[in-house]
This record gives structure tokens, C-alpha cells and sequence, in this order.
């Protein structure tokens, strides 16, 4: 069996809270190898979780997007004796080729302090034996080739010359439900990641409007899938112009289509809102980026939840298009987004950009009411 340890960041703040946030982490893990048809124990002493396993290399694959996993190394567990660590530390630096052409240096943890020698010690030591074995030149800086990376514990020892990034976050399924806004775009699925990210069970709801978009929109759900360990991410999906036409038909006959983006996100909004009490959430999440659109200026925002019962989490809102590209390619929507798109059959040909709270209670009189 092969031993992946596997480590926690803000988790470690939590206090009294702690033993609660790494319980759903293992619980996280283990239905990630579930989910891959992997078998392994999830445990965790002090401040580490500990995967065994068979399959090190395709579970680390999976592991790694497990949101609250900081990151994660197949390691070798050895006694905790410099003998024994020095040559576990060799057999490392030859398994991955280190010759003279090539940096490394050594990175000691004692988390056991009645280890008799102290980390920089270790370093010194172990660094000169697979030194003096190789001919490799110490670096000190990031640029090294290689990291042993060596973790003193009670009784025992761990060696890895890897260190492989998680998403890191909170455990999944930690902060509550929420419905989330999913349409056929950029934005709303990175929004919906960060927040699966912080611990919330995300649901998501599509308003279809065509099959182009709604096909998108399910497809980057299954992406957002991979990502959902210890919660299974379950669309739902209703029709955009039986929500949103009869709205649109009253501004028309009004005069007023210039308000049809502000009110259509609303229509959308209490929809949501009904729908999350019905499933048990607690916020809604939208993908707005202050400015992008004109449904996204302040005085439009404030004007789309006005009167909303429920919260309205936007955590692109300080992003440019860029950096939520970035996060997009980065989890792996951004393909998906950008397939060839269909656009809204009710945009107004000049979307108001600057909503008045007046103006919006006199239309809400004249069109929600009797909607």
C-alpha cells in the first residue's frame, strides 16, 4: 500500500470548530476515491490526513480537487531514525535521476519535538549524504530540481520530493446550500466554483432559452462535478420564457423595454428564491463583475434585488473579464463557455444602465404585481 499525505491550510484556524471541518474533509476524500472507483483509508492525526491506498499515483489525480486539500505527496514512511531517513532520502534523489548537472535541498519538518536533532540539523545531515552519493550541487531557492521534503512525526518519519497543489478552500458541504445562477457564459460557473470552493453545496438552476446554451450550461456542470466531492451537483432546469415573457410583454406594451435586463435578472431572482426554500438554501449566486454588462452597473444591481428576501452572493464582483478567464481556463469551463453561443430573445435593443429606485417601485406597481 502507498501513503499520500495530504494537507489543510485555514482549516487549522478553526479552533474548537476544527475536529468538525477535517471530519467532512476525510468524509470529502473518501467519497473522491469512491467516486473513481478507488479503495484506500482516510485518516488523520494531529494537523495531517493521511490517504493509503494502492492506486497513489491515479488517486492523486482526483485528490488534488478536493476543495480544503492545500495540497497533497505520495510519501515513504520510514523509522524514525537519521539511518533510516538518509536512506530513504538517496533512494528518492536516484528514483528521479539527480546526477552532478542537477540542484536540490532539503526541506525538514519536526513536528516531533523529542526528535534529538533539529531541522535545520536534519537538513545538514540528510543534504550531505545524497550530496556526497550524487555529485548534485545544493540550492537553497525555489529554482532546485528537486525538494526532499522530510517530516518528522512520533515514532516514525515521511519522505516525498513532491508537493502537488490542491484548490484549497473549505471542505465541501461545511457552509450550507446554495441555489446558484448557471447559464451558457463565462462568469456564472467560476462563480459558482469559488463558492464550492468556501464549503457550499451548490445547486445549480439554468433558465432555458435554447438548446446551444442549455447544453453548455449542463456541460460545464459536469466539469464543475469534478469538483464536488462530498456533494453530488444536481441541475435544475426551467424555462426562461415562461418566467421571464409575460414581464417582457407588459414593458413592450409599456414602452418601457428598456428595463427588460433589470427586471428579467429579478424574475429570475425570486424564482431562485422560491426554489431555495424549497431545497433548503440559504443564498443565491450570480456570476455579475461590477460594470461588465449593462444589467451590472451599481444602480442595476441594487435595483435587480431590490425587495429580495434572500442574499445574493456575487464573488466575481471585483473581477475583470481577465482574471475570471484565467480562473475559467483554470478549472476547466472556459472551453465549454466559449462554444458557439446563442443570445437572449428578449434583449432590448439599448439596456438601461442607470436604474432609478422611483422609476423601479412605479413599474414594479404596474408589472410584477399583476404578473
Amino acid at each position: 500500500m502507498g501513503l499520500i499525505l495530504v494537507r489543510y491550510g485555514e482549516i487549522g484556524l478553526k479552533g474548537k470548530n476544527r475536529r468538525f471541518f477535517i471530519k467532512r474533509l476525510r468524509r470529502n476524500l473518501r467519497d473522491c476515491l469512491r467516486k473513481h472507483d478507488l479503495t484506500g483509508t482516510v485518516t488523520s492525526e494531529g494537523q495531517r490526513v493521511y490517504v493509503e491506498t494502492e492506486a497513489v499515483e491515479e488517486a492523486v489525480q482526483h485528490l488534488q480537487r478536493v476543495f480544503g486539500v492545500v495540497s497533497l505527496s505520495p510519501v515513504t514512511q520510514v523509522p524514525a531514525d537519521m539511518e533510516s531517513i538518509k536512506a530513504a532520502a538517496l533512494q528518492l534523489a536516484r528514483e528521479v535521476g539527480l546526477n552532478p548537472e542537477m540542484s536540490f535541498h532539503t526541506a525538514a519538518r519536526r513536528a516531533d519535538k523529542r526528535f534529538p536533532l533539529t531541522s535545520p540539523e536534519i537538513n545538514r545531515v540528510v543534504g550531505g549524504h545524497v550530496q556526497a552519493a550524487t555529485g548534485a550541487r545544493v540550492d537553497l531557492s525555489d529554482a532546485a530540481d528537486l525538494e526532499i521534503g522530510v517530516e518528522i512525526r512520533a515514532g516514525y518519519a515521511l519522505i516525498f520530493g513532491r508537493s502537488i497543489p490542491g484548490p484549497g478552500g473549505l471542505p465541501l458541504g461545511t457552509q450550507g446550500r446554495v441555489m446558484a445562477l448557471i447559464s451558457g457564459g463565462i462568469d456564472s460557473p467560476v462563480a459558482a466554483w469559488l463558492m464550492m470552493r468556501r464549503g457550499c453545496g451548490v445547486i445549480p438552476v439554468h433558465f432555458a432559452s435554447n438548446e446551444v446554451e442549455t447544453t453548455k450550461a449542463l456541460d460545464n456542470c459536469a466539469v464543475l462535478s469534478r469538483y464536488a466531492y462530498g456533494w453530488d451537483l444536481k441541475p435544475v432546469i426551467l424555462d426562461h420564457a415562461e418566467v421571464v415573457g409575460p414581464i417582457a410583454e407588459k414593458l413592450r406594451r409599456l414602452g418601457e423595454e428598456r428595463w427588460t435586463c433589470v427586471f428579467c435578472k429579478r424574475a429570475l431572482l425570486r424564482k431562485a428564491s422560491e426554489l431555495a426554500d424549497q431545497h433548503g438554501a440559504q443564498a443565491i449566486i450570480m456570476g455579475d463583475s461590477l460594470g461588465q454588462v449593462a444589467s451590472q452597473t451599481l444602480n442595476n444591481l441594487a435595483a435587480i434585488t431590490y425587495g429580495l428576501d434572500k442574499p445574493v452572493l456575487r464573488p466575481l464582483i471585483g473581477l475583470d473579464k481577465t482574471e475570471i478567464i484565467d480562473l475559467a481556463r483554470r478549472i476547466g469551463t472556459f472551453e465549454v463557455s466559449t462554444r458557439e453561443s446563442e443570445g437572449c430573445p428578449f434583449l432590448p435593443p439599448n439596456p438601461l444602465t442607470r436604474a432609478s429606485l422611483p422609476k423601479l417601485r412605479e413599474l414594479i406597481a404596474e408589472v410584477e404585481q399583476t404578473s
